[in-house]
């Protein structure tokens, strides 16, 4: 037990030393090249030590998580637990994001110039903008898109789009868009846990789901609507799989699916997470043809509007290495990414992935440690396969936040949860109050 727990901080002080490294080195790098584009590297991020109206709530529901969410995630009903999990997420997310206030944390954060709703007027007509999609995508291109308009398939502009238009307009309502929705990618990684490895493995898991560093990057960005869509896609293949309701749940996981490739060009990587849950799978092949037919809907939907997925990808690979993509090093990015996944995810994560090979060695797959061993193991190659691609230099803070999510069950693993969570608590209140971040 004492050789393990000493083996945890090994790992968790490994990880606290790759981003000091980072972090010297791409300040030397920075100040000597100017080549990051980042003012805090590894993060998109300023120094700006404040205080503001959210620090008292995230310091009060950091304390009661850290202290009474493992005892609580062990006894209450699995259905409260899964309530209580995403309100004590929304707490946490959205007293995070007040640190900065409401306008500079939540109401500004989705109306930048390189974001979403600067473009929701050239959508009048979606169907004739998504036809004409693909020719704004290039910076030399005539009213070129945005920068995270350019970089997404057009179903993530098309979202906000269609809360402009049921009344729902601004960055104030995106911001709670994404922050409702994004809190909810807990609950689909906690009955994913729960379906294909035990209940008590999801249970210790959750009060780590909810103390996450990363919910500084849920509340507000984008991505973290991404993450939800992408994480009930795969709760939902889950319990087809494992023969609850297979043609509904097949068919809604298809739908979702669907939808995760045309939010991020990057998220096609969920095959492998897919892989591993159909791998897992004691009922697989039933729900396939609802799954596929589910998974044919939105594509074919864009692609009838006139939208060219393959063509814009091939486009977005030229728009990016047009702007500072071209510019940032492979060199650095390549392993102060891994230094901004162990920020996200926290010190409680990096211990909890080191216990993964224990897990794998048992080399039993009806164990539900070797499970939950393949199903972390698929999320963290699917997130190094995006690393070392060099379509995810910098930013990934949030651009990996629907990878990161799977990484965190790892957490159910570790001793002595009182003080990992703690950790957790901590490096996100330190990054949420030295830092500005870009979101």
């Amino acid at each position: 037990m004492h050789r393990d727990l000493r083996r945890d901080l090994y790992a968790a002080l490994a990880a606290s030393l790759l981003v000091a490294t980072a972090v010297v080195v791409g300040e030397v790098i920075q100040h000597r090249y100017g080549t990051l584009r980042v003012g805090w590297p590894p993060l998109l991020a300023t120094w700006d030590p404040h205080l503001g109206p959210g620090t008292p709530a995230a310091l009060a529901v950091a304390a009661a998580v850290a202290v009474y969410g493992p005892a609580l995630a062990a006894r209450l009903p699995w259905r409260a637990l899964l309530l209580a999990t995403w309100a004590a997420g929304l707490a946490w997310t959205w007293s995070l994001a007040l640190v900065d206030g409401w306008h500079r944390g939540v109401a500004e954060q989705l109306t930048t110039g390189s974001e979403y709703l600067r473009v929701i007027d050239r959508f009048h007509d979606i169907p004739a903008t998504l036809a004409d999609f693909t020719r704004h995508i290039l910076i030399d291109s005539p009213d070129n898109w945005p920068a995270h308009v350019a970089g997404h398939p057009p179903a993530a502009t098309v979202t906000f789009v269609l809360l402009d238009r049921v009344g729902l307009g601004g960055g104030g309502w995106a911001g709670a868009f994404c922050i409702t929705v994004g809190t909810t990618a807990a609950l689909a990684v906690l009955v994913t846990v729960r379906t294909l490895t035990d209940e008590s493995l999801a249970r210790r898991a959750a009060p780590f789901l909810v103390l996450a560093p990363a919910a500084v990057w849920v509340g507000t960005s984008a991505d973290g609507y991404f993450t939800a869509v992408a994480a009930w896609a795969v709760a939902f293949l889950a319990l087809a799989v494992t023969g609850h309701r297979p043609a509904w749940t097949g068919l809604a996981s298809g739908l979702l699916f669907g939808l995760t490739l045309y939010l991020s060009y990057g998220l096609t990587l969920f095959a492998v997470i897919a892989g591993a849950v159909l791998l897992l799978g004691r009922r697989r092949v039933r729900p396939l043809p609802f799954l596929l037919l589910g998974l044919l809907v939105v594509p074919v939907v864009f692609t009838v509007a006139g939208f060219d997925w393959w063509e814009a990808y091939r486009l977005l690979v030229r728009r990016y290495h047009q702007g500072a993509g071209g510019v940032r090093p492979y060199g650095y990015w390549v392993w102060a990414n891994l230094a901004c996944t162990a920020l996200i995810v926290g010190p409680a994560t990096v211990a909890g992935l080191r216990r993964t090979r224990a897990a794998l060695a048992l080399k039993r797959l009806q164990l539900p440690d070797v499970r939950l061993g393949v199903l972390v193991l698929s999320a963290l190659i699917a997130l190094l396969a995006a690393d070392l691609s060099g379509m995810s230099k910098a930013e990934t803070e949030r651009i990996w936040l629907p990878f990161a999510v799977w990484l965190l069950p790892a957490c159910a693993w570790l001793t002595g949860a009182r003080g990992w969570l703690v950790a957790q608590g901590v490096v996100a209140l330190l990054l949420n109050h030295l830092l500005l971040t870009g979101w």
